[in-house]
């Protein structure tokens, strides 16, 4: 009952006329951003993210959460469209959204896709209720030594469960710390690597600066050279005859949407694991439960509405972690997490004691953003049609305008636009390279909170390291995170012993 008041309370709050307008925006912004191609929802919060310093932090939140949701409705216009995902976490979408476009069947896969991505984030939504106060209080148990192991564990995270290169991830994470390190020792207050005494560097290195960066200055760079020729767009219609058509050939997929958004929520909820995981690995279910497993890939409408319920759910899934133990669960969890802690909020357990009305707030703006997001998503198709035949050239024009505005206007230094052109190229080389940039944004996050807490245990335990494994909790984070750092390792000598044992060919 508790719950219901508090969730009662936030419906209060976000069903007022400014909340409402925002989350309208947000979503409508979001889906635009989804919808083109080299853009998502990272770089979308990136992009957006000083404008929050307009708005108080509840609706600040509500706006940034918004843009994701809408993204992740986006993500399929391209894939059904162009083929073209515009996010990793609408590439299982492509596989049966662009031949049913193929087919003459676009406006249906379009209906499909926003149907299912309603389902998914509706069920989700429902879970995170549920889930998210017995977490928060599970969490209140941590101490430093907690918090410290828990970060190690969001790391380690990225190492054993990323598909990226191992090296190469590690490598990004301790970057990601050095770069953390910048400014003055919390502790002493003497300067730390400020490069020459620069004034620049004496209040560290900015979170919003480098994401903006990285992820909008250094995506723009990529695309201008990796487009080189514009795919064609697939013309989609929407009349009420095909909503209808749409809407009755969904209620046999009920078992897939079910499962793939349950699947994605949890999955989701796993820090460095996301949406795109999620969306291939219910696609995969979804396939070998069918009766007609050979139609997938061919145009079988269920080989939408799998991937689009699971990447969804998986969205909310990982504000979960962000919320209730300050450890994001995706990349773009990351940015809100950067966000709120630069509106003056700590993510965390005590969130839920000291800023009931933020958190219940932003809970119950998912319900509200969810059914804007289908019905803006539905209605506006064609506009997002047109919107994808927009020159190149243009968008990234307004990609850059935005970056270099968004960079300078919280700070008003010229210090901070250099260090995003810098970051940018840095971003795009990077990219690349195929380094990974999540782990690195992650880093210089959760950096600050690492350090706090290992100095902070270590005082109080007169530098004795044996009590991260001494205190249960710490010691079981502690015991994950090493069997997470070993799994890559373990899964190479098993594909090594697999391969030595295998018969020589015949000569």
């Amino acid at each position: 009952m508790d719950v219901l008041a508090l969730l009662a309370d936030g419906f209060a709050a976000s069903i007022s006329p400014l909340n409402l307008m925002i989350v309208l925006i947000g979503v409508t912004v979001g889906i635009f951003i989804g919808a083109m191609p080299g853009l998502g929802s990272v770089n979308g919060v990136a992009i957006v993210l000083p404008l929050t310093f307009i708005v108080p932090p509840g609706s600040a939140i509500i706006l940034l959460a918004a843009i994701y949701y809408g993204a992740m409705y986006g993500g399929a216009i391209s894939s059904i469209l162009l083929g073209i995902p515009g996010a990793s976490t609408a590439v299982a979408t492509t596989f049966d959204g662009r031949p049913m476009a193929q087919k003459g069947e676009a406006g249906l896969a379009l209906i499909v896709a926003a149907v299912a991505s309603f389902i998914g984030g509706t069920i989700s939504v429902l879970l995170f209720t549920v889930f998210a106060v017995p977490l928060a209080d599970m969490a209140l148990a941590f101490g430093p030594a907690e918090e410290f192991a828990l970060v190690l564990l969001a790391f380690t995270t990225f190492v054993g469960l990323g598909g990226d290169d191992i090296l190469k991830t590690i490598v990004m994470i301790c970057l990601g710390l050095v770069l953390s390190t910048v400014g003055l020792d919390i502790i002493s207050g003497e300067p730390r690597l400020i490069f020459g005494d620069l004034p620049g560097f004496y209040s560290g290195i900015s979170f919003l600066v480098l994401a903006i960066g990285v992820y909008g200055v250094g995506e723009v760079l990529y695309t201008i050279e990796t487009s080189r020729n514009a795919p064609m767009v697939t013309p989609a219609r929407l009349t009420f005859s095909e909503l209808r058509a749409g809407l009755s050939k969904m209620r046999g997929m009920w078992r897939t949407m079910s499962l793939g958004s349950v699947m994605g929520f949890f999955v989701g909820i796993l820090p460095a694991a996301g949406a795109t995981p999620a969306a291939l690995m219910s696609y995969g279910v979804a396939k070998s439960i069918s009766k007609r497993p050979e139609s997938f890939g061919r145009g079988n409408p269920e080989g939408v509405a799998a991937p689009e319920t699971a990447n969804n759910a998986a969205s909310t899934g990982s504000l979960l972690p962000m919320l209730t133990l300050g450890i994001p669960g995706s990349p773009t969890t990351a940015l809100l997490l950067g966000g709120m802690v630069m509106w003056g909020l700590t993510p965390g357990p005590m969130l839920f004691v000291e800023q009931k009305e933020f958190v219940w707030g932003l809970i119950s703006s998912l319900y509200t953003a969810n059914v804007a997001a289908v019905l803006v998503n539905i209605a506006l198709i064609p506009v997002f049609v047109w919107a994808l035949r927009m020159p190149l050239t243009v968008l990234c024009a307004m990609v850059l305008v935005l970056c270099i505005v968004g960079g300078y206007a919280p700070g008003q230094r010229l210090h901070d636009v250099w260090m995003i052109a810098g970051f940018g190229v840095a971003g795009y080389l990077l990219r690349k390279a195929d380094y990974p940039l999540a782990p690195l944004v992650l880093a210089l996050v959760l950096g600050p909170l690492m350090e706090k807490s290992f100095r902070q245990t270590m005082i109080a335990e007169h530098g004795d390291v044996t009590v991260f494994v001494e205190r249960p909790i710490a010691a079981v984070f502690v015991a994950i995170s090493a069997l997470l750092f070993a799994l890559p390792l373990i899964r190479a000598l098993r594909r090594g012993r697999n391969g030595s044992t295998r018969p020589a060919p015949a000569e």
